[in-house]
């Protein structure tokens, strides 16, 4: 198929960014409803919390795995496959009697994930003239913004005002729609994927630098995670905002995570370790900032809205300097090290809310911001200590 004759890429990227609004809604659809959940199951609010953790392990495992097993595949199909799982994930989720069930409602959803993440980005690319390419992914990715600033609160506000159930019945519907859209919308004639192999995973992870990218990404973005697993309680045991006030608050909160991700994209164009750097000391100065305001009505929730702006800003930079060292190092194995990128992304969500947890249980609520800055700051000295090494090269090299 000729990119630049594809005579419906603004309706395939439109389905692309429909179906991209529900996967980026489910991922942090339980951060809203950690409180329902707990009281509806009698659990424990750290137990609660795996269904944000096992979320992100399921992501972490199947899109590496999953990428190698569909990579010959028809994209479209793959595409409708993933959609399908995505489904069949979220309607378990919402009929599940017990938690336990619950938690394989949410790792069915999370194997759609990490998938998607990677199939979307190249069919976005493949239906418009080379030119355009850039443009038409970040058109794909207005869905996961979207789902950020509105998906989140609103099936937070629907679980406050009818049930929790009903808020994975809304991400059921946004599925179907996106499912019926990609069926229609996105060309049949895509080409197949290039081979991937188990192989390739060697590849990157033999691969040092790979490795330290992967490490940063893990501990780096996951460190956030400690704090906005459990940020609805901790807003409203400590800092004395209702329920109704939570929504509201996490509307202004996804605002804050899409300017972030928006300038984290601008800052690290040029250089992104560099970047990084700097996003990572903001990052880990909110998360402080936090643990010392905690009684605060006005000074707590703008320091929570100061981590969201931060939270996402990591996010291009990571995933750029991952594919620029996989280019220059591990070449024919660049798919698989973006793949392995987005599973540290998961990797990351998963130790902080499932170390946020042990917080919890074990200590207090009022703990997790300090913990987070620990984990944000071991990626940021680790940061620093590779840009030095890097422009002590560059300098010899001159």
């Amino acid at each position: 198929m000729k990119k630049s004759t594809a005579p419906n890429a603004k309706l395939t990227l439109l389905a692309l960014a429909i179906s991209a609004f529900g996967i980026g809604s489910t991922e942090f659809i339980s951060v809203g409803l950690l409180p329902l959940i707990t009281n509806d199951f009698g659990i424990s609010i750290s137990t609660a919390g795996l269904t944000v953790s096992i979320y992100a392990l399921g992501v972490t495992i199947g899109a590496p795995l999953l990428t190698v097993l569909t990579s010959r595949l028809n994209r479209k199909k793959v595409l409708l496959l993933v959609m399908a799982i995505f489904i069949v994930g979220n309607l378990w989720a919402a009929i599940a009697p017990t938690f336990s069930l619950l938690l394989i409602g949410r790792i069915i959803s999370a194997l759609a994930h990490g998938v998607f993440m990677s199939i979307a980005s190249v069919i976005a690319a493949d239906v418009v003239a080379p030119d355009k390419r850039a443009s038409a992914i970040a058109f794909m990715f207005t869905g996961l913004t979207l789902a950020t600033v509105t998906g989140v609160p609103l099936g937070t506000f629907i679980g406050q005002v009818i049930d929790w159930r009903i808020s994975f019945i809304f991400i059921v519907v946004i599925g179907v729609i996106g499912f019926i859209s990609n069926a229609l919308l996105v060309p049949n004639n895509l080409s197949k994927g290039n081979p991937i192999s188990l192989r390739d995973m060697g590849k990157v992870l033999r691969n040092f630098r790979m490795l330290l990218i992967l490490f940063i990404t893990a501990i780096g973005y996951g460190g956030v995670f400690v704090v906005y697993t459990y940020v609805s309680p901790i807003l409203e045991k400590y800092m004395g905002y209702s329920p109704q006030a939570i929504v509201i608050i996490l509307v202004v909160y996804g605002i804050f995570v899409a300017i972030g991700n928006t300038l984290g994209g601008h800052f690290a164009n040029s250089n992104p370790l560099r970047a990084l750097f700097f996003i990572f000391i903001g990052l880990a100065l909110a998360l402080l900032c936090i643990n010392f305001s905690f009684d605060s009505h006005i000074i707590g929730l703008v320091m929570v809205f100061i981590m969201g702006l931060f939270m996402f800003m990591t996010v291009p930079g990571l995933q750029l300097y991952a594919v620029q060292l996989s280019e220059k190092y591990v070449p024919t194995a660049t798919a698989m090290a973006s793949a392995l990128n987005i599973s540290a992304f998961n990797v990351g969500i998963f130790i902080g809310s499932y170390v946020g947890g042990l917080i919890v249980r074990y200590q207090s609520l009022e703990y997790t911001p300090l913990y987070g800055f620990l984990m944000v700051m071991v990626a940021t000295i680790t940061t620093l200590v590779w840009l030095i090494f890097e422009n002590k090269r560059l300098t010899e090299l001159k």
